[in-house]
C-alpha cells in the first residue's frame, strides 16, 4: 500500500534482484564512490496524504503572479492575449489531446485536417506558399531557418540583426556552432536594424539575413528594404513575426521575404509560465523540399473523395544523420489545433479587430506613461503592441519590479539583462486585455514612484 501507484509488489522485487544477481538494493549503487553519495536524508517532509498533498500544491500555485490577479504589461515574447474558451473545450477531446504523428492515415483523418488546416492558416497570415505542421517554438524555428538558408545556397555566413530576441539569438548561435557556420551581428539604430551597416555587410558569401518584425524592442522593420538589400547577393530573407500583428501590417510574403517563421503562441496559446508554444514556419514555393518538419497534403481517394496525408516527408532525419534537411522531431500538433481555433473562431474580421485593439491601446499607453517629465521613449520608429520606455537612473530595477508586483501590476521587462547600454529602460507590452483603466492606474502607479 506504500506505493500504490506502482506495480512493484516486494516480491516482484525480489524476483528481479534475484534475476540480476544481487541480494540487497545497495548493491545496485556500489559503483558510486562514497564520498559523492548524499549522506542522510533528504531535508523533505515525511509523506503526505491526498488532501494535505493537495493543499500543499495549491499553497504553491498561489504564489504564481498569474494573468488572473494580476494586470501584465510584461511581453518579450510571451503575451496575456484573450483565450476563446472553445480552445480549451477542443483540444481536450481525448482524439486530439492524446494524439501522436499521424503516420496511419487512413485512421487519422481528423488530426491530419487540423494540421492542413493550420497550415492553411499560416499560409494566408504570412503570405507564403507553402508551411509545414508546426515547429516546436517560434526561437527554434529561427534557428531552422537559417540552416535551411545555408543548405540552400551552399553558404555558410549567416547575417543576424540584434533587434531580433536575444533568446533566439541564443539559439541562432548554438545551432551555428553545430553546423560551422559564421554568424554576423548587425547594431540597431533608433530601434531597428542598422540598413547602412547592413549593406556594407552583407556580400556573395551571405547565406541569409535574419531579421524579426515587429521586433524585440516592438519596432517595425522595413522588410521590403532589407530583403532587396539581401536579394542583390543572391540569399535569403528570413522574417520572424508576431502572427497576430498581421492582422494588419503587410504580409512578410509581399514584402519579400523567402522564409517567414515565428511564434503561434499570441494565437489563443496560453503563456503557462513559460511554455509549452508553438512555431510555425513557411517558405516560398522553391524551399518547399528543403523545410524541416512534416506537411500535410490534401488529395483524393480512388473513389474521389478528399482525404489527408503527410507528403514530403521521408523521416530522413532518422537515416542520413547530419546529412538530414533536419533533426528536428518535435511537433507541436495539440497547439497547433489550439491556433488554428482561434484563427477559425475569431476569423478575417476578428483578428484585424484584436489586432487593431492591441496597437491603439499600445499607443495610448505609450501616450500616458511619456505624459510623466520623468519617462520617455528612446525609440521613435513605428510600433506594434510593445515599446521602450526610459526611466530615471536612480532606481534600482528589480525594486521597482517587487513595488509594482504589490500595486497589482506585472511589470514590463527590464532592458538591461539583454543590453548594456539599455539598464534603465523597460519594454513595455499591452494587449487587447488591458482596459483603459488598467492603463491609466498603472501609468499612475508608475509616475508616483519618481516623484
Amino acid at each position: 500500500m506504500k506505493h500504490r501507484y506502482l506495480p512493484l509488489t516486494p516480491k516482484d522485487q525480489t524476483e528481479m534482484m534475484r534475476t540480476i544477481g544481487i541480494d540487497a538494493m545497495e548493491q545496485l549503487f556500489q559503483d558510486i564512490p562514497q564520498e559523492i553519495r548524499y549522506q542522510g536524508n533528504l531535508p523533505i517532509s515525511e509523506a503526505l496524504d491526498e488532501i494535505s498533498l493537495l493543499r500543499h500544491m495549491r499553497q504553491l500555485a498561489g504564489k504564481n503572479a498569474d494573468f488572473d490577479q494580476y494586470s501584465s504589461f510584461l511581453g518579450a515574447g510571451l503575451y496575456d492575449h484573450h483565450i476563446p474558451v472553445v480552445i480549451n473545450h477542443i483540444i481536450s477531446r481525448s482524439e486530439f489531446y492524446t494524439a501522436y504523428t499521424p503516420y496511419q492515415p487512413e485512421i487519422s483523418q481528423g488530426e491530419l485536417q487540423a494540421i492542413f488546416e493550420f497550415q492553411s492558416f499560416i499560409c494566408e497570415l504570412t503570405g507564403m506558399a507553402v508551411a509545414n505542421a508546426s515547429m516546436y517554438d517560434g526561437a527554434t524555428a529561427l534557428a531552422e531557418a537559417a540552416a535551411l538558408a545555408s543548405g540552400a545556397t551552399k553558404r555558410k555566413q549567416i547575417i543576424l540583426s540584434r533587434t531580433i530576441h536575444p533568446e533566439a539569438r541564443q539559439i541562432v548561435h548554438s545551432t551555428a556552432r553545430g553546423l560551422h557556420l559564421e554568424v554576423v551581428e548587425i547594431e540597431d539604430l533608433d530601434g531597428v536594424t542598422n540598413l547602412e551597416q547592413l549593406a556594407t555587410c552583407v556580400t556573395n558569401n551571405c547565406a541569409a539575413v535574419l531579421v524579426q518584425s515587429p521586433n524585440f524592442f516592438g519596432c517595425i522593420e522595413d522588410v521590403k528594404a532589407i530583403a532587396d538589400i539581401i536579394h542583390q547577393h543572391k540569399g535569403l530573407c528570413v522574417v520572424s513575426t508576431n502572427p497576430l500583428s498581421l492582422g494588419i501590417l503587410e504580409r512578410p510574403g509581399h514584402l519579400g521575404a523567402d522564409v517567414v517563421v515565428g511564434d503561434a503562441q499570441p494565437l489563443g496559446i496560453a503563456a503557462s509560465l513559460g511554455g509549452p508554444t508553438c512555431g510555425f514556419f513557411a517558405v516560398t514555393e522553391p524551399y518547399m523540399r528543403k523545410m524541416p518538419g512534416r506537411i500535410v497534403g490534401q488529395t483524393v481517394d480512388r473513389e474521389g473523395q478528399r482525404g489527408f496525408v503527410l507528403t514530403l516527408q521521408a523521416r530522413e532525419q532518422h537515416i542520413r544523420r547530419e546529412k538530414a534537411t533536419s533533426n528536428i522531431c518535435s511537433n507541436q500538433a495539440l497547439l497547433a489545433l489550439s491556433a488554428s481555433v482561434y484563427l477559425s473562431t475569431m476569423g478575417k474580421q476578428g483578428l484585424q479587430d484584436v489586432a487593431r485593439l492591441n496597437l491603439q491601446k499600445a499607443h495610448y499607453a505609450a501616450q500616458r506613461l511619456t505624459q510623466h517629465a520623468a519617462f520617455s521613449r528612446p525609440f521613435l520608429a513605428p510600433f506594434f503592441n510593445e515599446f521602450v520606455l526610459k526611466l530615471p537612473d536612480r532606481w534600482d530595477m528589480s525594486q521597482l519590479q517587487k513595488n509594482l508586483l504589490e500595486s497589482g501590476y506585472i511589470g514590463g521587462y527590464h532592458l538591461g539583462r539583454d543590453y548594456p547600454e539599455l539598464q534603465n529602460h523597460m519594454l513595455i507590452a499591452v494587449t487587447e486585455r488591458r482596459t483603459r483603466t488598467e492603463i491609466d492606474q498603472f501609468a499612475a502607479v508608475l509616475g508616483g514612484m519618481f516623484p
